[in-house]
C-alpha cells in the first residue's frame, strides 16, 4: 500500500497495544478507517502539497534560543535570514519570539508580539512563502496572523492558553499541535512515561479530536511528537524509530529534532551549531518514514541532502 500519498510503500503493519507484545499483520487486514489514514494522500495545507517533504526554516527572534539566540533578533536580521532560507529551499518559515529550550524563562505576550509581528509583516512583504508563528499564546497568534502568518505552531499542544484553539478555529488557520511533558522551565527535570510512543500518540489523538470539535479540519492539523520536550535520549530514540505510527492520526507530521542535545550526545558534538551532520541524518531517517515537515536550522544543508536522498531512492 502507498504511504500517505507518497511513493513510499508498505506491505505489513506492526500493531502496538499497551501492555501487550506487538504483532505484525498484513496491510490488507487493516480496518478501513485506519487504512485510509495511513494511505490517503494528504490535502494541501497553507498552499503546500503535503505529499512530499517540506523544510521549515527556524527563525528565532529571541536573544536566548539554545543554538541561534540573537542571530535573527530585529527586523532587518530576520528578513535577511528568511530570504536566505527561502533561497536555500525552505517552504515554511517558523517565527518564534519565546525560547522553548530546557530551562527557558516565560516571555510576556506583549514582548513576544513586539518580537514577532513586525518581523512577520516585513517577511510577508517580501515573499508568499508559508509562515508559521511558534507560540503558546492567543494574543501573539492573533497579531501574527494579522501580520501575515498562515500557520499557528503551539509547542504546548494547545494546553497552555485556553483561548488559542478557539481563535485558530475562528480564523480557519492551519495549526501544529505538539506534545510536551511539562513546560520549558521544568520539562527535562525527570520525564517519565508508561510507554512513550503510545502516550504521545494518545495525547495527540485527543488534542486533534478536540480541535476538530471546534471546527478545524483534520487535514489542516499537523502533529509533532515533540522531540526533546520532556523526553530523555531513550524516549527521543523510541519516537524516532516509530514516527510512522503517527500517520495513523490522519494528519501531516512535523519533526523538530535539529541540533538537539541527544544529537550532540550520540554524535559526540558538544557545540550545538556544529550538529548539522547529525541533524541531517535524523531528518533523512524521518523522511524515509513519510514525515512531511522537517523543522531545521541548517536549511541549505538539509535541502541538499534531501534532494540527493530523493534522487537515489
Amino acid at each position: 500500500m502507498p504511504l500517505v500519498g507518497t511513493d513510499l510503500w508498505f506491505t505489513d503493519v506492526e500493531v502496538l497495544e499497551r501492555g501487550r507484545a506487538s504483532v505484525m499483520i498484513k496491510a490488507a487486514e487493516l480496518p478501513a478507517d485506519v487504512a485510509t489514514h495511513l494511505t490517503a494522500p494528504r490535502a494541501p495545507l497553507a498552499g503546500m502539497d503535503m505529499n512530499q517533504p517540506h523544510i521549515m526554516g527556524i527563525l528565532n527572534t529571541t536573544p536566548d534560543s539554545f543554538s541561534d539566540g540573537g542571530v535573527h533578533a530585529g527586523v532587518e536580521a530576520a528578513v535577511q535570514g528568511a530570504q536566505s532560507m527561502v533561497a536555500a529551499g525552505a517552504t515554511i518559515l517558523d517565527v518564534g519570539g519565546e525560547s522553548t529550550r530546557p530551562g527557558a524563562a516565560f516571555v510576556p505576550a506583549e514582548e513576544e508580539v513586539a518580537r514577532t509581528a513586525p518581523v512577520i509583516a516585513a517577511i510577508r512583504a517580501e515573499t508568499q512563502t508559508a509562515i508559521s508563528i511558534d507560540t503558546r499564546k492567543a494574543q501573539v497568534a492573533q497579531a501574527a496572523v494579522s501580520a501575515g502568518a498562515t500557520i499557528v505552531n503551539d509547542v504546548s499542544g494547545f494546553t497552555f492558553d485556553a483561548e488559542l484553539a478557539p481563535l485558530c478555529a475562528d480564523l480557519r488557520v492551519p495549526v501544529c499541535v505538539m506534545h510536551a511533558q511539562g513546560d520549558p522551565a521544568t520539562m527535562q527535570n525527570d520525564p517519565q512515561y508508561e510507554d512513550v510512543v503510545l502516550d504521545v500518540y494518545r495525547f495527540l489523538d485527543r488534542q486533534v479530536s478536540q480541535l476538530e470539535a471546534l471546527g478545524l479540519e483534520r487535514s489542516q492539523i499537523i502533529v509533532d511528537p515533540g522531540i526533546g520536550f520532556g523526553k530523555t535520549q531513550d524516549h527521543n530514540l523510541a519516537l524516532l524509530k516509530n514516527l510512522s505510527v503517527f500517520h495513523g492520526l490522519g494528519c501531516p507530521i512535523l519533526l523538530g529534532a535539529s541540533r538537539k542535545r541527544f544529537i550532540g550526545t550520540i554524535g559526540q558534538e558538544p557545540q550545538a551549531d556544529a550538529r548539522a551532520p547529525g541533524s541531517i541524518a535524523v531528518a533523512l531517517a524521518a523522511a524515509a518514514q513519510g514525515v512531511q515537515i522537517l523543522r531545521v536550522h541548517d536549511v541549505a544543508e538539509t535541502a541538499q541532502a534531501l534532494r540527493l536522498w530523493q534522487a537515489v531512492r
